[in-house]
């Protein structure tokens, strides 16, 4: 049996997440989100009122932090935060705490070392780049602005939240510029990976891609 490891990135709104988590559903291996991880470190500085440009106090938070994940529920210290996490306080400030060099790296440690021996599907920003070089599949997805936002809308309408098109599109385009032009692991596509554009494509269609490219090698996963 063979470990193979798929890394799936892009921007927000893209689809990355639940592309990521039907695709590991689909060929019953672990799914890795680690924007939830940025996320819960997000929400935890912002509960103790820290300041998110201070990398030392980010520095102390992080190394105290006890930080659970599973496929469906995370706890940080015990406590369930898994809805928490997707408020829009936390994502207007996930991009600044994920920019900082000390927080990536204790947060791709973990998630490398969760990968282990084992067959993941992991999405975020720097999973083709920096987190897992060497998967075998990448993949990074792009949509055009306004799709992104019209999605991010209505994820956080479910929750109860209203945003105008207009303050969604201009959140997304702050959040890509921090991703972007953040000194460590930047978001970019990685040269070996294959772009999706999701725009107009349906999440069952950009997931049968990735199964049939993954499917073509007759790999038997472990």
């Amino acid at each position: 049996m063979q470990i193979i490891q798929i890394a799936i990135d892009g921007p927000a709104g893209s689809g990355k997440s639940t592309v990521a988590k039907i695709v590991a559903e689909r060929l019953n291996i672990t799914y890795l989100d680690t924007g939830a991880m940025y996320r819960a470190v997000t929400l935890e500085a912002l509960n103790k009122h820290i300041d998110l440009n201070d990398s030392q106090a980010l520095r102390v938070l992080v190394d105290q932090l006890d930080l659970q994940i599973t496929v469906d529920r995370i706890r940080v210290n015990g406590v369930d935060c898994t809805e928490a996490i997707r408020t829009p306080a936390v994502t207007q400030n996930v991009s600044y705490v994920a920019k900082d060099a000390y927080v990536r790296a204790q947060m791709v440690a973990l998630q490398q070392k969760i990968a282990g021996n084992q067959s993941v599907v992991m999405d975020g920003r720097d999973i083709a780049t920096h987190v897992l070089p060497n998967a075998a599949y990448k993949y990074f997805l792009v949509a055009a602005i306004k799709e992104r936002a019209k999605r991010r809308i209505l994820d956080l309408k479910a929750k109860g939240f209203d945003n105008t098109i207009e303050e969604m599109m201009a959140e997304i385009e702050a959040r890509d510029k921090i991703d972007q032009e953040r000194e460590t692991a930047p978001l970019v596509q990685a040269k070996d990976a294959k772009c999706i554009d999701t725009t107009a494509l349906t999440i069952e269609n950009v997931v049968q891609y990735i199964l049939e490219d993954v499917k073509k090698d007759q790999v038997e996963l472990k």
